[in-house]
Order: structure tokens, then sequence, then C-alpha cells
């Protein structure tokens, strides 16, 4: 067979080709709208003009430290400007990010640091004493083969200055200080080939170790501007940074937010209060979170809230399967939410439920359900699907058949760095495997329906862990809920909800309680989801806010079988 031609013989050359990088949004907000406001941190505010210096200063200092290509440099900060500066010096200097989790343990920041050989690491001022004894544990556990990085502390001037004093006498470097000694003109460049990685990120990993997630140049500029595209972001928009910018790098708004010249609104720490007076006081239009915030959100005490509100604002939310009920709440209170879906190892959320013109009419219970679907894919994303975990072959478009939904496109990672087994399991058959479990619904729409690990198989039948939750929800009292599989001496498995209360009823009687939500469920649901147990108490979460449901199993295992069904 003749190999393939294309109408003409015309070569690539510098005129009509470029590699693909998000870090050209910068230098455009900086021409476009150098005196708008490009970064709010309390008292310190900066304009796109002195943003893009200050990234290229990092890039200048960073390359007089020899940071280059192949090299990592490791940041440990919350929402602050120079966590966001970072994600633009370092690849400025050729080299990667890598955004640290600051909720994780100094073991796993020890084992994250040596895994990925961080040449410098820079870290906030009031994680410096966790950066600190990851070090050490970095050191005892390299067996004499340890090379120091160079440690750079960020000072906040919202906050207390005595931690940074006790950095600078730890022989750590000032962040400004560290800035000062690189250009503000220094001539960056863009990286030649757009599969050069930007980026490494590891899994939260609510069942297993963490596994370090590689993104290239091409993916991150794809889902920057699919961002944008999905979400009708427009030019200016006011962006509250309430989701970590270590996960995910943002869901890439990081670059989002440079792209279409917009304003990005630090927020240290997350209340439903500082929501609130954020998009009050400062503008905000946009910002994305995990169900979990939107609970809080919707949950606050009135004395917490700023309603109504001045202005139609846009949620993002990702993470987990959000409750139709939560979206509901959000929906009254005048917030539009977008659901989105997606892993780190797609470069944050790749599928949308797009919402439909004709589902207006409908009751808002059925546009909440609706909403809650995981949706279709995303603009920059080539294939989804969900598949037979038998056979790879595409699910009936029913609403019923249960299959893994699997990936393939420019937004699916480079791979899980140094860790070639788990990359061969990944990417089996040419599709990149979520390990997800959804149907696929008539109108092509997809809905996850748990986890694999998390489907409750009773007495022969599959019982979603997610649907049995999001009823749940529905009950008054409950704040939070989780529910896994319990050995059953007569069914195999039965459902056991975990269950946080609501901050008002943490002293009603648990037992007359958990027989209500029990009698709720029967009402609400199929005879076998009905949970045969119901235990109170805070729910176990990862650093990035999902719940541990492994953790769960375990402790409903140690609870015993239980005995003759109730029901």
């Amino acid at each position: 067979m003749a190999p393939e031609r294309d109408i003409d013989d015309l070569p690539r050359n510098k005129a009509n080709y470029t590699a693909l990088t998000p870090l050209s949004f910068l230098e455009r907000a900086a021409t476009v709208f150098p005196n708008r406001k490009s970064l709010i941190h309390g008292s310190v505010e900066y304009t796109w003009h002195q943003t893009y210096r200050r990234c290229r200063q990092l890039a200048s200092a960073l390359t007089k430290n020899s940071v280059t290509f192949g090299s990592t440099v490791a940041v440990i900060a919350p929402n602050v400007p120079a966590m966001y500066e970072a994600h633009f010096g370092i690849p400025m200097a050729g080299a990667v990010i890598n955004a640290v989790n600051v909720r994780l343990n100094a073991e796993t920041i020890a084992f994250l640091l040596g895994h990925c050989s961080a040449s410098i690491v820079m870290v906030d001022q009031e994680y410096f004493p966790l950066a600190e004894e990851a070090l050490r544990v970095w050191e005892s556990n390299s067996k004499g083969n340890f090379n120091a990085p160079l440690l750079i502390v960020i000072a906040d001037r919202n906050c207390d200055p005595t931690p940074v004093q006790y950095a600078l006498e730890k022989g750590a470097i000032e962040y400004e200080k560290f800035l000062e000694t690189g250009d503000p003109d220094f001539t960056w460049k863009a990286p030649e080939d757009e599969w050069q990685t930007i980026a490494l990120g590891y899994t939260s990993g609510t069942t297993a170790s963490p596994k370090g997630v590689v993104l290239h140049h091409r993916g991150a500029y794809i889902m920057a501007m699919s961002n944008a595209v999905v979400w009708s972001m427009p030019e200016g928009a006011v962006y509250l940074w309430t989701l970590p910018l270590f996960h995910c790098n943002g869901w890439c708004f990081v670059w989002t937010l440079a792209m279409v010249c917009g304003t990005n609104i630090c927020l240290r720490q997350v209340t439903a209060k500082a929501v609130y007076s954020a998009i009050a006081h400062l503008g905000v239009t946009h910002f994305s979170a995990a169900p979990v915030v939107l609970n809080t959100i919707v949950n606050a005490p009135k004395e917490e809230t700023i309603l109504p509100l001045p202005r139609l604002v846009h949620v993002s939310t990702a993470g987990a399967s959000p409750p139709p009920s939560v979206l509901a709440a959000m929906s009254q209170r005048g917030f539009r939410v977008l659901h989105t879906y997606g892993l780190s190892e797609t470069y944050g959320p790749s599928t949308l439920c797009t919402w439909k013109p004709e589902w207006d009419l409908l009751p808002p219970d059925i546009q909440a359900r609706l909403q809650a679907r995981q949706g279709v894919r995303y603009v920059g994303l080539e294939h989804l699907d969900v598949v037979s975990t038998n056979d790879m072959k595409p699910v009936p478009a029913d609403g019923k058949t249960i299959g893994e939904i699997v990936f393939r496109g420019n937004i699916v990672m480079k791979g899980y760095l140094k860790n070639p087994k788990a990359n061969e399991e990944a990417f089996a058959g040419g599709w990149y495997h979520s390990g997800d479990l959804a149907v696929k619904h008539p109108d092509g729409y997809i809905e996850i329906k748990d986890r694999s690990k998390d489907i409750i198989i009773s007495g022969g039948e599959n019982i979603s862990s997610v649907e049995v939750e999001n009823i749940l929800y529905l009950h008054p009292a409950i704040l939070e809920v989780s529910v896994v599989a319990r050995p059953d001496e007569q069914w195999g498995e039965s459902p056991c909800a975990f269950v946080t209360l609501k901050p008002d009823l943490k002293d009603t009687d648990q037992r007359k309680l958990a027989d209500d939500i029990i009698n709720f469920s029967r009402s609400k649901m199929p005879k076998f989801w009905v949970p045969k147990s119901v235990v109170f108490g805070p729910l176990p979460k990862t650093a990035t806010g999902k719940i541990q449901k492994h953790l769960l199993r375990a402790k409903a295992k140690e609870m015993g079988p239980m005995k003759k069904s109730r029901l």
C-alpha cells in the first residue's frame, strides 16, 4: 500500500510553525493590558506588566542557579502570588514545576522531592517547618546520596513575619531577595518541542501511593484554551482562587487567566465567609471548587453570607460527583454551576455537563439530576468513551450498562514518572484507563456510578455507592456522607453509611437519628440499597479533600459482618 501523501511537499519553518506553550499568554496579557490588575492578595496587588517582569526575573534567577532543561523546581505553597508566578517563571527557565500539596505529611513530601530530584524548593513561610522535616526524611532515606536543594522561603506580608526570620536563620533565601538577583528583562525561550514537560504533579491517591503525572506544554496550552471556551469565560474575568493551585496546576486555570487577561484573587484559606466577601467586594465573576467546598458555601451560617449575590457568579466543580441537592442549593443562591470531571492524568477536568436549553423548562429536581452527570468531552479532548472492562468494546447508550471511562487525546498525560509498569496498565489498548465506572445515556452524556473498588455487591446485585449517597444527601440532617461495603452474613456485602451531621445537630440522639436515616432510605431507594448500618463522625479525607473510602471500608470490616438482615 502506497504511503499517504498530502497535496504538497511544503515544509515547516520558523514562520509557520511554533511549539504550543501557555507561557505565550503571559507576554500577550502584559502587552495588551499592562496596567490591568493581574493578582490581588490582601494588600498586595500587581499588574500584568509587573507580573510578566517578575516571572522573567524568577526565570533569570533560577537560570543563574543552574536550573535549566531537565531540572525540577518544587513549590510548597498555598494560593499566593509567588505560586502563580512559579507556574510561568519556572518553565520560562526551561525547567519543570512540581506544585506540592501542602496538606501532605513530611514523609510523603520527602518521597516526592526525592523521586523528582528537586534541585530547588520554594516554600511558603507557614510550611517551612514541614519542608524542613521533609528534607530531613529525604536525607535520611537517601543512604548518603543526598544533595540538599536550594531553599527559598516565600514571605507573606499579610502574615506574622516570625516564621520567615526562622527560615532565614536556617539558611533559606527570601523569595523577593532571590528575585532581585534576576533580570526583569530576561529573554526567555519557548520550548522547541511542545512535548517538553511543563509540570509534574503527584496523584493524591485515594486508593494507592502517589504517582508522578507528567504533563507537556502542548496539553497545558490546549487545556488552558479549552477552559475558557467551554465556560464561555470572557476577557477580563475576575477569578477567585478557591481551588488550590497545587491541584492539577489549578486545573490549568493558572494559564487560562493569563489568556483571558483576567484578574486573579488569591485566597490563602478557603472559608464560606471569605468567598462571599470576595464576591461582594472584589468583583469575583468565576471560581472553581470541589463539591465539599460548595457544600460549605450552601450550609454557611447566615452571618457568614452576603446574599443576594451582586451578580451572577459562575462556578465550575469537579473532584468528586456533586450531589444533586448541593447543585440545586447553589442555583437557588444565584450561582451558575458547571459540572466537570477529570483526573490529574487529564490535566484536570476534561468532560463537562453542557447545559441544554430544553432543560430550562424542567422542574428544578430533574435539572439538578441531569446536571450531576459528568457529561461530554471537553473541546480539547479528541476521544472519550465508556467501554466494557472485559473486551474494551463501547457499552450501549442505555443509561444502564456499566463500563470504564477511557480517554484518548492531547490532554492526556505523557505518563507516570519512572513507573513503566503503571504506564503499561494505564495506557492498555491505546486508551488511558480512568478506573471510574459509568454508564452512557441515550443523549451521549456519561454518568459515573462508582470507582471500580467502590461498587457494593449485595446478594449478587451491584449497588452504586454514589447513587445511595446522592439520595442520602437529601436528608436534612446530613452534611457529608460516604457509603461503603460492610461484610454481611446473609448477603455477602451490604451498604454502610458513614455520616457527618450538620453542626446544629451534633447533640441529637444518634440512635434515633440512625433509625430515621434508615427509614428515610427505605422511602427513597430500592430495598437492597438501604444502608443497614449508620456510623456518625468526621470523614477521613485526602490532602485534596477527597473522602478516603479505603479507610472507611477497613473500618466497616473491623466492625464485623452484619447479622441476619433487618430488612
